[in-house]
């Protein structure tokens, strides 16, 4: 027999897998965990500042908080709430009125303490409690809302009986609830000043959590809906219509920042949506845009009013919703417990009645319409408890978290949108109103809060240079240009090209003629098109798939061999069926560039920027930087460098089960830094970190990865060198995913240029872009957005980190989202001028506009890229493939899809833009 020694050795045997799954990529492998489980590289520290450009004095919507040095800690302890069977509580939302009347009622048993309360299982103090284990029983009346509303409805099986309903005429009813408080740790509160010393503090976070806490608390007291950091009140004013009965609900968002000039209270307009509030009949009219009640689709009601909160017009009670009937009011039965007069005294009756019937009859209620209509059920399954569809209201503050229609998205933007000094008027009402001055545990704690916006330096960069056709140089006003009387600087021949028209109403010659002399004023020579495919009407109602097939049938009969181009008129501006299948028969199948088109009005404007695009497509430049041109670009015009640019997108709200898709563009023909291609692949669903940027297949010397192809074509485009230099820009990665990021991304791009050639040591930069965030600047006095090419990277930045903010881009409406720059990463040994005026310039290369763009050109195509992929695959109708148990998405065996791989004669292209 082996001993336990021998049997360590042992490799594990071999996993069995059942013949019927499919083995699926989950994200980053085992050894790549390993490697981010004691990360090796850390976000580096900042180098220094930079001085170019004018400067300027800008606000912020940073507040200063005051931290008083003190020995005191944070004590953190763990509460759990139980009902008097020994259950704990179930109910959302009330555990803050526990720990409110534990507070009122033993205050001096906590010693007059300041609980600061998560509403779940932690709560903090200033100082320790008495004792390690507390204990505590509370009565709470009025406790609707602890068992999804059913606690107080139903006895039984239906509707309320007689003995319930007279116990709800009283005031309230009560609920004993017993309280236990556990001490966990304690946590200095000068954490955080040891952190705003650029020192490294590990229980920073924890301080700041608790501060966190304490104004979600204040929030909550004042009856917010509280979603992450953010919090709205429940005022009509802030409410604006979106339709379809959903409506945006406007906000704050507030977060406390470590920065240079010390902590300070980062607060800004938030906006979320919310159902509409009112009767339920109403918003299922509104949210299925039909006439009347009698044309709802009650499956679709299902599903969206379900987990819904509702009050009924006759009592003041709030219940949560957990299905509908199957039958009508007027045909659903429940058991009715009734005295009957000719009985014994004190025993009852149980009959059968109609929930119509009961409403009716014995409650004495007017019903109008609802005896048709299923009831609206808010019990548990084994005790339902019905209510009729018109007695039922939606309480306010509910959030709406399914995807937003193309309509209901442009409202919320356009509604949401403040101008600088509207934004500035707000924060400081929102800030004024919190009052947290007076908030009972920051004052215990010395910590308190500036009302002021606090006073920045930036500086304004000079826009770059650029470069046009007949060596014709000029400089972008206001963050723009354009090219009237200018041609592009390298602009394509088009001869062999068709028309397609899917059916739209369109004057094509008109069109034709006018883009061929458009073109002609830019450089572009387009010949006659060699023939206009109209779509045939037996066509029209076919699927898309199928659209798109018959129309090649006829391109095939007529065109002697693949066209260079085809220009695409699709009927719909927006969503169009067609698009999806037409891009991916193209680009995918025949590898044939086309652009598609939507003209509502055709001026010399809008086929400047249909031109724009379809000369970027087929291998053309439309404008470049001229230090790009000269090359005189600092570092990376010396040595051969790759610039990369990569994000991944999930599945919206509503569609979170679609597999996430991760992009990589890659520069290429350095020493230009205008050209890129794309690389899309799909990923498990909501994976953040990309997963295939090297992909070594087992036994053999073959690497799938995305880096390869984009090392391979750098290669291939730029004289046959290997980049000595790699810049990495990398979006939509949070704070605490940055050492994930340096260890698994940039480790498995270095892994893929090891083994391609494992004597070739490139130097590596690695840069994230934030867009998520909510830091805001404003000019002082002037309704103006900050002027274009505005850096800021003082005082509001990183104690310790190199980061910077950027307004590359001229904010014509609304107030400018500024891109937060964090540089985890640099052997290439930037200064922080040369890497600031980099990454203005980078904002200036983007070919589809003539305008700078709010975030580096790279990471646009990224987006761009996935974004026109995914529509190859119809991702939605995969939702049946995984089932929702108890609102746990569960993935079925099913592998995540593929995307179609580009044909070779486009995998080059700027197909994206």
């Amino acid at each position: 027999m082996e001993s336990s020694d021998s049997r360590k050795d042992l490799p594990p045997p071999p996993a069995i897998i059942p013949s019927d799954v499919v083995k699926t990529e989950l994200g980053p492998t085992y050894e790549q965990t390993k490697k981010a489980a004691t990360p090796k590289r850390v976000p580096m520290a900042r180098r220094g500042y930079g001085a170019k450009g004018q400067r300027i004095q800008l606000l912020t919507n940073h507040f200063k908080v005051a931290v008083p040095k003190s020995n005191d800690h944070f004590y953190q302890y763990s509460v759990g709430l139980f009902y008097e069977d020994g259950h704990p509580t179930d109910g959302k939302g009330i555990g803050r009125k526990v720990m409110d009347k534990v507070q009122e009622t033993y205050d001096s048993e906590l010693e007059g303490k300041q609980l600061a309360y998560d509403g779940e299982k932690t709560l903090f103090t200033i100082g320790s409690l008495p004792h390690n284990k507390l204990e505590f029983t509370v009565v709470l009346e009025d406790v609707s809302l602890t068992r999804g509303g059913d606690n107080d409805s139903s006895r039984g099986n239906g509707s309320p009986s007689e003995s319930d309903l007279k116990r709800r005429k009283r005031p309230y009813h009560s609920k004993t609830i017993k309280v236990q408080i556990s001490y966990a740790t304690k946590i200095p509160v000068q954490a955080i000043a040891a952190v705003l010393q650029g020192q490294e503090s590990e229980h920073f976070q924890e301080a700041v959590r608790v501060l966190d806490i304490v104004l979600r608390q204040n929030a909550a007291r004042q009856g917010c809906l509280l979603v992450r950091q953010s919090f709205f009140h429940n005022n009509p004013r802030n409410f604006v219509e979106l339709g379809g009965g959903v409506m945006g609900c406007r906000g704050f968002h507030s977060s406390f920042r470590a920065a240079q000039d010390g902590l300070s209270l980062n607060i800004d307009v938030s906006t979320t949506m919310i159902v509409k509030p009112g009767p339920v009949v109403d918003f299922l009219i509104m949210n299925q845009n039909v006439r009347d009640p009698y044309h709802i689709d009650w499956t679709k009601a299902k599903r969206m009013l379900k987990n819904l909160r509702i009050k009924t017009n006759h009592s003041n009670t709030e219940y949560k919703i957990t299905g509908l009937t199957e039958k009508s009011c007027r045909e659903q039965t429940f058991s009715l417990n009734q005295r009957s007069g000719r009985e014994r005294e004190g025993e009852v009756q149980t009959i059968e009645v109609t929930v119509y019937d009961y409403f009716v009859n014995h409650r004495k209620m007017r019903l109008q319409y609802s005896a048709d209509f299923p009831c609206i059920n808010v019990g548990k399954p084994k005790r339902p408890s019905y209510f009729p569809l018109e007695l039922c209201n939606l309480v306010s503050l509910q959030r709406y978290t399914k995807a937003l229609s193309n309509l209901q998205r442009a409202s919320l933007v356009e509604k949401s949108r403040q101008k600088p000094q509207e934004r500035m008027r707000s924060l400081t009402d929102a800030l004024r109103s919190s009052n947290y001055d007076a908030d009972p545990m920051l004052r215990s704690s010395g910590i308190s809060i500036s009302a002021q916006f606090t006073q920045v330096e930036g500086r304004v960069l000079s826009a770059p240079r650029l470069k046009v056709g007949n060596g014709e140089d000029f400089f972008p006003r206001n963050g723009r240009w354009n090219f009237n009387n200018k041609k592009l600087v390298d602009p394509v021949k088009i001869e062999k090209w068709a028309i397609v028209n899917f059916s739209a109403r369109c004057d094509i010659r008109y069109l034709c003629s006018n883009l061929m002399k458009c073109g002609d004023m830019k450089g572009i020579s387009i010949s006659n098109p060699f023939e206009v495919f109209e779509e045939s009407l037996q066509f029209r109602r076919e699927s898309a798939t199928v659209r798109v097939e018959r129309m090649f049938e006829a391109i095939k009969s007529k065109l002697p061999e693949p066209p260079q181009f085809l220009l695409c008129i699709l009927p719909e501006r927006k969503n169009s069926d067609i698009y999806g299948p037409w891009k991916r028969k193209n680009l995918s199948d025949l590898g044939i560039v086309t652009q598609c088109i939507a003209p509502t009005k055709v001026n010399d404007q809008y086929l400047t920027n249909v031109l724009l695009k379809i000369n970027a497509k087929l291998g053309g430049m439309n404008s470049l930087l001229s230090i790009e041109h000269a090359p005189s670009i600092p570092l990376v015009s010396k040595l051969p460098t790759l610039i990369l640019g990569m994000d991944v997108s999930h599945g919206s709200p509503g569609h979170s089960d679609v597999p996430s898709i991760a992009a990589v563009v890659s520069s290429r023909h350095w020493p230009l830094i205008s050209r890129y291609r794309a690389s899309v692949r799909t990923q498990s669903q909501k994976v953040e970190m990309i997963a295939n940027l090297f992909k070594p297949v087992a036994g053999t010397r073959e690497d799938q990865g995305i880096i390869r192809e984009s090392l391979l074509d750098f290669y291939s485009s730029s004289g046959k060198r290997k980049p000595d230099q790699i810049i990495i820009f990398r979006d939509g990665v949070s704070e605490s995913q940055f050492n994930q990021v340096l260890n698994i991304e940039l480790e498995q791009i270095i892994e893929a240029c090891n083994f391609l050639d494992e004597n070739w040591c490139p130097k590596f930069m690695m840069i994230v872009a934030q867009k998520n965030h909510h830091t805001k600047f404003f000019q002082s006095g002037s309704p103006d957005n900050v002027p274009p090419g505005t850096v800021i990277d003082n005082k509001v930045c990183h104690p310790r980190n190199n980061d910077f903010y950027m307004c590359a881009h001229a904010g014509m409406i609304g107030t400018t989202r500024p891109t937060h720059y964090h540089v985890l990463h640099d052997e290439l040994g930037f200064s922080a001028d040369d890497l600031q005026e980099l990454v203005h310039s980078l904002s200036y290369v983007y070919q589809r506009s003539t305008t700078a763009i709010s975030v580096v050109a790279p990471i646009c195509y990224a987006h761009l890229a996935a974004s026109q992929m995914s529509q190859f695959i119809k991702f939605d109708d995969l939702s049946d493939t995984s089932s929702s148990r108890g609102g746990v998405t569960v993935p079925s065996a099913v592998p995540v899809p593929e995307l179609p791989r580009l044909h070779d004669n486009v995998s080059s292209s700027m197909f994206f833009c």
